[in-house]
């Protein structure tokens, strides 16, 4: 089979990569040339482990391609994925600017009868939007050539996107004809000889059940923050509330770990998009909207528990952080609770230094001068007057104390996730402070 998946952002790159270690023959296309140049000589412009290597053994294999020439993708392209970023509206909503476009542009260019599957995360009736402007500029060109149109959400977690693909929980698509089904069965034939499941349904089921797995689990989350909080109110340990409710095989351990607010690509944006929807088709999301605000508030909780701690006096502490991007092993600081914290200390007159293991290119960008960034993780510390742990990479989880206590001001460390031990840093001589406890 031949494909070709249109954007070559997180999505697009690491599903037309699992497509060509399986044997397909792949042409990713994007609008951005230098992208482009770069990918086709090994360059990965996103963080994912393996990614790299696997593009670059499979441009070597002649199984996956990359060009900017849409038209010329086409020519004996049995599907088509339009993969491009549906980014926030100002409302909230999902901007389909860019899935549409690529719509129009396959109708002006296709030859032959090719499935049009929609990869990237878009509302309801979205897919139906894209089959009505494919047949309009088909018309327009009084070209009478069969097409299906498909969805098929994408259930990639960052940091383990590649393993997420060829070994996936459950692949979802939505389709309108036995022919399209067919396609996608062969497709996918690869994936499901181990028993991995092809759940095909109609396409605004496919559609909505993205939306709803990931507002699901941002709904845990922030239930889970929001018992944190009360713990630490009433007195309660909240790593013990989670044990004992996680042992509940009807809610399980999953998404219940408390916290500083989730972040990222996908639920902030797919939560807000879901809101939108509703409101746009008069109908109130009452839960995910305060799921949305508990989040917000979230965000904020370190700057306050430090502001409690050094009573209210910021001005001039110098503060370390420990992670920056939304989540481990990744770079991607969209919507990452860092930012939010970054933005409170510099408002409150503190000097920042940070550490990350591979986001630090990236917080340049996007923070600025509010930040110093350092290589090492101990760097962070020297006359710091606090450390934020922000983000739970695997190396700061057993931290050298001792050096820490000679490099820091004052030793008090405000635990974001919950993974440090109270009673060792208590008895090394560190302040502890973490999330409902």
């Amino acid at each position: 089979m031949k494909i070709t998946i249109v954007g070559s952002g997180y999505v697009g790159l690491v599903t037309g990569t699992c497509f060509a270690e399986v044997g397909i023959d792949v042409t990713c296309v994007d609008i951005d040339a230098e992208k482009i140049d770069g990918l086709k000589k090994g360059i990965v412009p996103i963080y994912e482990p393996g990614l790299d290597i696997m593009v670059q053994r499979n441009l070597e294999k002649a199984r996956l391609h990359f060009s900017t020439d849409l038209a010329a993708s086409l020519k004996g392209c049995d599907v088509i994925f339009n993969a491009v970023g549906t980014p926030p509206d100002e409302n909230g909503s999902a901007e389909l600017k860019y899935v549409l476009d690529v719509a129009r542009e396959v109708g002006r260019k296709m030859k032959d009868y090719i499935l049009v599957v929609t990869k990237s995360t878009v509302p309801v009736g979205t897919s139906e939007k894209v089959k009505v402007l494919i047949k309009e500029e088909l018309d327009k060109r009084g070209a009478n050539i069969e097409f299906d149109v498909a969805s098929n959400p994408e259930f990639l977690k960052e940091g383990a996107a590649i393993e997420d693909f060829l070994k996936p929980d459950r692949i979802v698509i939505g389709r309108e004809s036995a022919k399209a089904e067919k396609i996608m069965q062969k497709l996918y034939k690869p994936f499901t000889l181990n028993g991995h499941p092809i759940i095909f349904m109609d396409i605004p089921s496919a559609e909505m059940t993205k939306y709803a797995a990931n507002a699901m689990l941002a709904t845990r989350i922030s239930f889970m923050n929001e018992i944190a909080n009360l713990c630490e109110i009433l007195g309660a340990d909240v790593d013990k509330v989670r044990k004992g409710i996680g042992s509940d095989p009807r809610i399980g351990s999953k998404f219940i770990y408390p916290g500083i607010g989730y972040g990222g690509s996908c639920f902030p944006k797919d939560v807000k998009a879901l809101i939108s929807t509703a409101a746009e088709n008069d109908y109130q999301m009452n839960l995910l909207q305060a799921v949305e605000d508990v989040n917000a508030a979230q965000k904020k909780i370190l700057f306050h528990k430090v502001k409690k701690y050094f009573n209210n006096d910021l001005k001039g502490k110098k503060i370390a952080i420990w992670g920056l991007s939304f989540k481990p092993q990744t770079d991607d600081m969209r919507d990452a609770p860092s930012r939010v914290l970054v933005d409170l200390f510099s408002e409150a007159g503190c000097h920042i230094t940070a550490y990350d293991p591979v986001a630090m290119k990236e917080a340049e960008r996007v923070l600025g001068d509010k930040i110093k960034i350092v290589e090492d993780q101990y760097e962070a510390l020297y006359d710091a007057d606090c450390l934020l742990l922000v983000t739970e990479w695997k190396e700061f989880r057993m931290p050298r104390l001792e050096l820490m206590k000679e490099r820091m001001n004052r030793a008090v460390i405000f635990d974001g996730r919950n993974i440090y031990d109270r009673a060792e840093l208590i008895s090394a001589g560190f302040d502890h402070i973490a999330i409902g406890k």
